[in-house]
């Protein structure tokens, strides 16, 4: 698993001083760095991480969803390589769906099985019709395609055109890094 991490968006209050330029206080800190290149894969990751950082599970749990609150740790989720699980065929799916019925018909595509990320961005015409994108994953260029046509089906006559953009390398995926040292970064 992966830690994500983004900057603070707002200054500190006097109360929050002994925060860092990323919001962090020494503990948070310890934490972030501990956790930066992944949970630790064992039935209890939090108190794993707490016995490296010195506290207990449930403080570094705390900690973490309070950093979440703050919007210095923006998630905690999985981070799959789908090349090594055999999936070799990703497909980016781009849609150019009803801005009336979009709302509703992007929450029924993200909850399509095989659909691994949904979201609406802006279209830039006349160049870039397409404002729902979703992404699927196959063994196979094929069956990348079935997916995509059990999406098309779903969207009905509100989907105008679509294409599949196929990743050709893949990109590093890693959160926000600190450095070992407090005040750099």
């Amino acid at each position: 698993m992966s830690v994500s991490t983004c900057p603070s968006r707002s200054a500190p209050n006097r109360d929050e001083q002994h925060r860092d330029a990323q919001g962090l206080d020494a503990a948070d800190r310890a934490i972030v760095l501990a956790t930066q290149a992944g949970l630790p894969l064992v039935p209890d990751p939090w108190g794993a991480v707490g016995r490296e950082v010195g506290m207990s599970g449930e403080a570094v749990l705390e900690r973490m969803q309070a950093m979440q609150a703050r919007g210095v740790v923006r998630r905690v989720a999985a981070v799959p390589n789908h090349y090594r699980l055999g999936y070799v065929a990703n497909g980016m799916t781009v849609w150019d769906v009803d801005d009336a019925q979009i709302e509703r018909l992007g929450r029924e595509v993200a909850a399509i099985e095989g659909v691994s990320h949904c979201y609406r961005r802006p279209r830039h015409l006349p160049h870039w019709p397409y404002n729902l994108f979703a992404m699927l994953h196959g063994h196979s260029r094929e069956e990348v395609e079935r997916q995509a046509a059990v999406l098309r089906e779903r969207l009905g006559e509100a989907c105008r055109d679509h294409r599949i953009l196929y990743s050709s390398r893949i990109l590093k995926k890693t959160g926000l890094r600190l450095s070992r040292r407090a005040g750099q970064g």
